[in-house]
C-alpha cells in the first residue's frame, strides 16, 4: 500500500498528481494522471492532452486514498527501476 512515508519506493504511473511548485510558472496547477516516467521526466494525461514534465524542477502533490502527498521532485528523480528497488 503507497503511504506518505513509502511512496518514493513505488510505481508513480497511474496516480492522480498536480504540480504545486515550479521553476516554470506556466505549470504550477497542472494536474492529471501519471502515465509514465523517466529518470528525469514525468508524462501526465491532462484534458488537455498528454504534457511531459521535468521532475527535478517542480514540487509535486500526489493523490493516495484521498490523502494528498507533496514532494520535492528531486526526490524522485531517479529511474523508476532504481527507485523501487531501493537503491539511494
Amino acid at each position: 500500500m503507497i503511504t506518505a512515508e513509502n511512496i518514493v519506493a513505488h510505481e508513480l504511473i497511474g496516480l492522480r498528481t498536480e504540480i504545486i511548485e515550479s521553476t516554470n510558472s506556466q505549470i504550477i496547477g497542472l494536474n492529471g494522471t501519471i502515465i509514465n516516467e523517466t529518470k528525469s521526466m514525468i508524462t501526465i494525461s491532462t484534458i488537455n492532452g498528454t504534457k511531459m514534465i521535468p521532475k527535478s524542477n517542480s514540487s509535486w502533490k500526489f493523490l493516495v486514498e484521498n490523502k494528498e502527498i507533496i514532494l520535492n521532485g528531486s526526490k524522485i528523480a531517479k529511474r523508476p527501476f532504481d527507485r523501487i528497488g531501493g537503491k539511494t
